[in-house]
């Protein structure tokens, strides 16, 4: 219980963190976004890092860690992109039906034995992909966000990959180290963004409308994967991976009740199939 309790806390942590980024990425380039949101999410943690018992981190652990920082940062800017060139809608479910999908054939790899829901779950993501990924009926949806639906279903599956490492790799990194393979994954992903943003020449703050939105992504963010780090030690890795997957849902919600975002009719019934993948994923994923 205390495993979904965490991972449902976590979802939510993202969900929030990904409607502030895609708010923000409206506005302003998404290399610098991603790259002051994931200062923020460093900062945060060197914060918290004290006052977590500094237990003495193993190279292992450090490595695994880090190597999901790098996913993460894969992710992150593909689903940022997304955002900026597709409904709210498109790219966030695509990410977490595929990070949920990757995260529990990882599970199953590992050992862990998912029960006939979980599995019927798992047959459920393909139809749910293809309802999401369906063509809008109009212009209208692509005008309103300035970009083309197939990019945001290709951003959106790229980033569900990646988010897949992130959550692997901490799970993999196991308990005994403290906070420290958040650090190292948070670090990782910095870095990452950091060498792009050198290469694309957007080493810059991005424009002064956009900033609080991007330090409210990193803290929120870097939250989250605090807490799901947390529950994949609590419990198999193909229950909470797939529950925190669950952050689309939030961002929706969000995208809807604030931003009066439409959705399709294909798209709506895509949503609730995809919901209903994650759920049965869930709740057979212990069995």
């Amino acid at each position: 219980m205390l495993a979904a309790l965490l991972a449902l806390a976590s979802a939510v942590g993202y969900g929030g963190s990904d409607y502030s980024a895609g708010l923000a990425s409206r506005r302003a380039n998404v290399v610098r976004i991603t790259l002051l949101g994931e200062a923020a999410s460093v900062a945060l943690l060197a914060l918290i890092l004290p006052w977590s018992g500094l237990s003495v981190p193993s190279p292992a652990a450090l490595a695994w860690g880090a190597a999901g920082g790098v996913g993460e940062a894969v992710g992150a800017l593909a689903l940022y992109a997304g955002f900026r060139r597709a409904a709210f809608s498109v790219a966030g479910p695509l990410s977490a039906v595929g990070c949920a999908g990757f995260s529990v054939l990882a599970g199953l790899l590992l050992g862990e034995r998912p029960g006939g829901l979980a599995l019927t779950g798992i047959a459920l993501a393909l139809p749910a992909i293809v309802a999401v990924s369906a063509s809008p009926a109009g212009a209208r949806d692509r005008a309103a966000v300035g970009g083309s639906h197939a990019a945001g279903v290709i951003w959106g599956l790229v980033a569900g990959a990646g988010f897949a490492v992130l959550f692997i790799g901490l799970h993999l990194a196991g308990s005994g180290s403290g906070l420290w393979p958040i650090a190292a994954a948070q670090v990782a992903t910095l870095a990452v963004v950091a060498i792009v943003g050198s290469v694309t020449g957007d080493l810059h703050l991005p424009a002064a409308g956009s900033r609080w939105l991007a330090v409210l992504t990193g803290v929120l963010g870097g939250t989250a994967a605090i807490l799901y780090f947390l529950a994949a030690h609590a419990g198999l890795l193909a229950v909470t991976a797939v529950l925190t997957s669950l952050y689309p849902g939030v961002t929706i919600v969000l995208a809807r009740v604030l931003l009066n975002e439409r959705l399709a009719a294909v798209r709506l019934a895509g949503l609730c199939l995809a919901a209903a993948s994650v759920g049965l994923i869930a709740a057979g994923g212990g069995g």
